[in-house]
Parts: structure tokens; C-alpha cells; sequence
């Protein structure tokens, strides 16, 4: 290097023709500039590098897809068979409270079995035979035999009570629905209420039947045809009509239980078609009138505020 002295006694040094400024426009491609400006520049090696290093992470490896198969498909596998335990598990301890398969007999019905039912409920007298029919020890269907006993009759008949009901308050300005929500609650609990006594009453007896509770909460249900056919006369003929028709109907349904029950609770003496003398059968026959004649008592009861 050359220093030169200037005036004030310092030394100066010269700048070398070989070094030059870094952003001077001498520098072309081929210069020896001492750093890079990346600034302005594209990609370079490194963001590939970074690229090619992120890639496998996203993309995932090979062995991990075949990995992922088969335990997805174990999981899906376990998971089906849980719900499938599970499901046995909540139908074996649901049918040992609500026997759903029996309760499936009761609602196997079609039209032509509704119909008939309805007018063996209305008109009882002229009916003969009042035998339930059997197949290899069991029952035939509701829609095979119209003396099979149903569910479909007092489901429809309760739900269809409730309705008229609530139209008979609302003719009278009287509805509401608390009102309305008492008198489907009162009826439910006399519903229970008398099953309940009947079945009591078999036990005090100790009659060897084979009737279900189901049974007779559909002898029990029946009756709400006769409800509502005295309450839509009492609404379009007036209070007379109302009476007239539920009168006709009480007897229909006394006649209806008493030939219907007589065959359940005295089957011995109802296989041979006299009635055996007895204490017991005594009883029972007293039963059998007794669950008769509170019908006509309930269709009353249920139905008589109903009509002004």
C-alpha cells in the first residue's frame, strides 16, 4: 500500500485500483465481489433444500399408509362388534321388562280385522263363536282371528277419546290444555288402576289362566269404542242421543267380556260348554261378572261431564 503525506501531517492511504465498492456498477458477473445480494434473487439452493425436507413430512411415508390400513379397518371391526354386544345386552334386558316380540303379536292387525273387531264390539249378539284359534300351541294373529285380543283397537281408541274429548271442551269453552292434560292422565290411571285390581283378584282367586297383563289391558281398552261413540252422538244430537247410545253400548261391552273372559277364566268347564258346579268356579264367575259390569261403570265416569 502508498501512503501520501498531506498537509496536516497524516498519511493518506490510496485506494488500490483492484478493490472497488460493492454496489459500484463496475462488478459484473464475473467480478470478485466479496458478498452475494440475495435480496432481489430467486430461490436458491437452500429453499430447495427446505422443500425437500418438508416434503416427506406432508406427503407421509409408505409403510405408513399400509400401516394405517389395517388398523383403521381392526378399529371399525372392535367398534362394530361393541355396539353389536351392546345392542343384544339392551334387547335381552328391555324384553325382560317389555316383552317386545309379544307386544308385536298384539299389533299384528290389518282393516278387514279392525272393521270386524269394531262391529263384534258394537254388535256382540249375533256372534257364535267366541273361541280364539290356535296353531301348533300357539295363537294365530289378530288379522287371522277376530277373537284374538289387540293392542292396535285401545292404542287408537285412547289417543281417539282424548281427541273428542278435547272438542267437547272446546264447544263448551271450557278447553286447555291443563284441563285437557287431567282428564288423559285420569283416564290412564283408572286404566291401570282396574288392571291392576283384576289382576289382584286372579291372584286371590288363585284361577289358573292364561292371561296376560296384556290381555287385559286390551279387554280393558276396549271399552273406549263405546266412550267415543256416545260422546260423538252427545255432541251432534244432544245430551238424549248421548245417553241412548252409550246405554247401547255399555250392554255391547258387558255382553262382549262376559263371553270373552268366561272362556279365560273357566277354561275347564268352557272345554266341555256347561258350567261346572263349585266354590271356586263360583268365584270365578263372580270375577268374570264383576270385571264386566265395571266397564259400563268407567264409560260413565269418563265421559259424563264431558256432554251439556
Amino acid at each position: 500500500m502508498d501512503y501520501t503525506a498531506t498537509q496536516s501531517g497524516f498519511r493518506q492511504r490510496k485506494l488500490q485500483p483492484s478493490m472497488r465498492l460493492r454496489n459500484s456498477p463496475g462488478d459484473g458477473p464475473d467480478g470478485s465481489q466479496l458478498f452475494e445480494d440475495t435480496s432481489r434473487a430467486g430461490p436458491g439452493p437452500q429453499a430447495g433444500y427446505r422443500n425437500q425436507q418438508a416434503g416427506p413430512q406432508t406427503a407421509g411415508f409408505p409403510g405408513q399408509t399400509l400401516l394405517s390400513e389395517p388398523m383403521s379397518n381392526l378399529a371399525m371391526a372392535y367398534g362394530s362388534s361393541l355396539a353389536s354386544q351392546g345392542r343384544e345386552m339392551v334387547d335381552k334386558n328391555l324384553d325382560r321388562f317389555i316383552p317386545i316380540s309379544k307386544l308385536k303379536y298384539y299389533f299384528a292387525v290389518d282393516t278387514v280385522y279392525v272393521g270386524k273387531k269394531l262391529g263384534l264390539l258394537v254388535f256382540p249378539y249375533m256372534h257364535e263363536n267366541w273361541e280364539v284359534s290356535y296353531q301348533q300351541d300357539t295363537p294365530v294373529a289378530p288379522r287371522f282371528d277376530v277373537n284374538a285380543p289387540d293392542l292396535y283397537i285401545p292404542t287408537m281408541g285412547f289417543i281417539t277419546y282424548i281427541l273428542v274429548a278435547g272438542l267437547a271442551l272446546g264447544t263448551q269453552s271450557r278447553f286447555s290444555p291443563e284441563l285437557l292434560g287431567v282428564q288423559a292422565s285420569s283416564a290412564l290411571v283408572w286404566l291401570i288402576m282396574e288392571v291392576l285390581v283384576v289382576l289382584l283378584s286372579l291372584y286371590l282367586v288363585t284361577v289358573n289362566t292364561d292371561l296376560t297383563t296384556i290381555d287385559l289391558l286390551a279387554f280393558a281398552g276396549y271399552k273406549y269404542v263405546g266412550m267415543i261413540v256416545g260422546l260423538v252422538a252427545g255432541l251432534l244430537f244432544g245430551k238424549p242421543a248421548y245417553y241412548l247410545s252409550l246405554l247401547w253400548c255399555c250392554a255391547a261391552i258387558f255382553i262382549f267380556m262376559i263371553r270373552t273372559l268366561r272362556l279365560k277364566l273357566l277354561s275347564e268347564a268352557a272345554a266341555e260348554g256347561k258350567l261346572v258346579r263349585g266354590a271356586r268356579n263360583q268365584l270365578r264367575m263372580y270375577l268374570t261378572m264383576a270385571i264386566a259390569a265395571a266397564q259400563p261403570i268407567f264409560m260413565y265416569w269418563l265421559t259424563f261431564h264431558l256432554v251439556r
